[in-house]
């Protein structure tokens, strides 16, 4: 079944309980360990890793003509292999080998006809057979325990615009528009790795509300900080980091 990352959970996992009660408790399980963000602050080696690992990603966007939340999914899934399973240096085929195979998984989430050989192009130095990759995979696969139906913070998107009580369908569209943005550039953040991912669909759409809505954000940001699942230092500091990045990109533009 193909997964929305909107509404990640099988017909199933839907009836067995409350749909948003099943999401906060599940998420943890669908984040990184904490040992990425440690070797992400110790290590200049995952540093690189993953930031050459998530800009070969975004170029599958574009070399394989293939929608925003799969390169989106394969983040996911990178950063949560890493995090896992110790990565050997000196050895530059491992990457592009991780990053092939997180693609490949996402693009099978997603039902979505992805050509490896697209994106395994002259320039790229290695070229992997499907068994080399399907190999792969099944290392993934058992590292992540099979949890493959990713919860991310497009999976409470829609549960916390229901608290801004907006009536407007079209002001509605535009929060969720921009917040959507902001998660997509959020993922490329380490210091966001920290935050649960409800805690970061929470607070996109607060900065994406004080910057779009400022009269509602208070009631609004009181409505989300009064929900019981959320800790508000958490929010908080989250909220903090995604303006800081929003504010440096605005800075950048204008240079």
């Amino acid at each position: 079944m193909k997964l929305d990352l909107e509404n990640p959970l099988t017909s199933s996992e839907e009836h067995q309980s409350d749909t948003i009660t099943y999401l906060f408790a599940s998420e943890f399980d669908h984040m990184p360990s904490r040992n990425l963000l440690n070797f992400l602050e110790t290590c200049d080696f995952y540093v690189s890793f993953r930031q050459e690992a998530i800009s070969l990603i975004l170029q599958a966007q574009y070399s394989c003509n293939c929608g925003p939340f799969i390169p989106y999914l394969a983040v996911n899934f990178m950063d949560r292999f890493i995090s896992r399973m110790e990565i050997p240096q000196g050895k530059p085929w491992i990457l592009r080998l991780v990053v092939v195979s997180c693609l490949s998984l996402a693009a099978k989430m997603e039902n979505t006809d992805f050509s490896i050989s697209n994106f395994q192009g002259d320039e790229a130095g290695f070229f992997f057979d499907n068994k080399t990759i399907n190999r792969m995979e099944l290392l993934i696969l058992d590292t992540l325990d099979w949890r493959m139906r990713s919860i991310t913070p497009f999976s409470f998107v829609h549960f916390f615009i229901s608290l801004s009580q907006l009536k407007d369908p079209a002001l509605t569209q535009t929060l969720k528009d921009r917040a959507t943005e902001i998660i997509f550039k959020a993922q490329n953040e380490i210091k966001l790795l920290k935050f649960k991912p409800s805690i970061i669909a929470a607070s996109a759409l607060l900065v994406a509300s004080k910057e779009l809505l400022p009269l509602q954000f208070p009631s609004f940001k009181f409505s989300i900080c009064a929900f019981e699942c959320v800790n508000e230092e958490n929010l908080l500091n989250c909220f903090d980091t995604l303006q800081e990045m929003v504010e440096n990109e605005n800075g950048t533009r204008q240079c």
